[in-house]
């Protein structure tokens, strides 16, 4: 049974997904019929979301292919040219206009040749998705996400059979492309797995700031707050309102990827004391142990840093050995401000207080 946290992260994509066209290209004579035949029923989901899709196959017969679509209900039509002539474009833009899925020949160049980089930009793709029998593989693993400008320095990461996929997908996207998912495509479900959820099991080579640093927006509160509430029943943390948060918005950051929020932090200051509270870090479970909060962290103590803060704190009952691997050394309530240190007193936590002097970094 899915659970009540995985609908809504398929839920938070249909808004984003309705309306934009995805090239999907498909090896399909190379790939396990299970798995092709999957992708499919998966793209006719995608069809009902309103996704205007195009299916370019890169290998095996295209009119089974084709036929194949029609048997699992993709309301597709064939283009008549192939992806390389100029006017399929033109024909695929037709397709989409009236309410259909296209399907183009792409078996004559490879999943991410300058005819289909072409192809793509003049169709507006949102994304390419590629469903191949070889993956990019960094390390040995699919690296989710990487930024075009940064591919050449993990191609001596890569596998042998990747680089090559690697160097075609940060073109395209230096030429226009938004993003490009390269998957395994022998893996069955892969192409959900991908796109609905917020780290994905592919590889994907992306354009923009796909992960980020944000300030918190008034719409993101109702996100904060439920990512904190489990924080506040378990940990016995002060309790926060939507008052409470919109009145003091210009304290906190989220971190965002694909724009929905995963984890925050605020950097409450105390001028008058010349010192700045770390205060309100969290991140969303399914989200642990990648970083995300030592960068949170790491970008508080930046904003303190500029404001000319030489001091920041935090309280914390859970993650002193998290603090104290940021260098945060552990100091009496003395350290804290004079109305956060009644305010402590009053709530009966049983916190521990860290404090770090910014200063003695520069």
């Amino acid at each position: 049974m899915a659970q009540s946290s995985d609908v809504r992260e398929v839920l938070q994509y249909i808004p984003q997904f309705r309306g934009k066209v995805f090239l999907v290209l498909i090896e399909a004579g190379l790939l396990p019929e299970p798995a092709v035949a999957e992708t499919l029923l998966d793209l006719a989901v995608l069809e009902d979301l309103g996704v205007k899709l195009v299916l370019g196959v890169l290998g095996g017969d295209l009119k089974d292919l084709f036929d194949w679509t029609l048997e699992c209900e993709i309301m597709a039509a064939r283009v008549s040219r192939p992806i390389s002539d100029p006017d399929a474009a033109r024909e695929t833009l037709d397709i989409l206009a009236r309410g259909q899925s296209a399907v183009v020949d792409a078996s004559a160049t490879g999943p991410l040749d300058v005819p289909v980089v072409d192809f793509a930009l003049a169709i507006g793709v949102a994304k390419i998705i590629t469903l191949l029998e070889n993956e990019i593989l960094i390390d040995g693993a699919p690296a989710h996400a990487i930024r075009a400008a940064e591919a050449a320095l993990l191609e001596e990461r890569g596998n042998p059979a990747g680089i090559p996929l690697l160097r075609s997908a940060a073109s395209a996207c230096r030429r226009g492309v938004p993003r490009v998912h390269v998957l395994n495509g022998r893996r069955q479900g892969v192409l959900v797995d991908e796109l609905f959820s917020n780290e994905g099991v592919g590889t994907m080579v992306h354009a923009d700031s796909y992960r980020m640093i944000r300030p918190l927006r008034e719409e993101d509160i109702p996100e904060l707050l439920g990512m904190i509430g489990r924080s506040v029943r378990r940990t016995k943390l002060v309790e926060r309102t939507y008052e409470d948060i919109q009145s003091h918005i210009g304290d906190f950051y989220v971190m965002a990827i694909d724009d929905n929020v995963v984890a925050c932090v605020a950097l409450h200051e105390h001028s008058a004391e010349s010192c700045a509270e770390v205060a309100c870090l969290y991140v969303k479970q399914a989200h642990e142990g990648r970083g995300y909060g030592r960068q949170l962290v790491g970008h508080a103590e930046m904003i303190a840093g500029r404001r000319g803060i030489p001091r920041v704190f935090a309280l914390t009952n859970r993650a002193a050995p998290f603090f104290a691997s940021l260098g945060y050394l552990q100091a009496t309530v003395d350290a804290l401000p004079q109305r956060r240190r009644a305010q402590f007193e009053a709530s009966g936590r049983d916190s521990l207080v860290f404090s770090k002097n910014l200063t003695t970094l520069t």
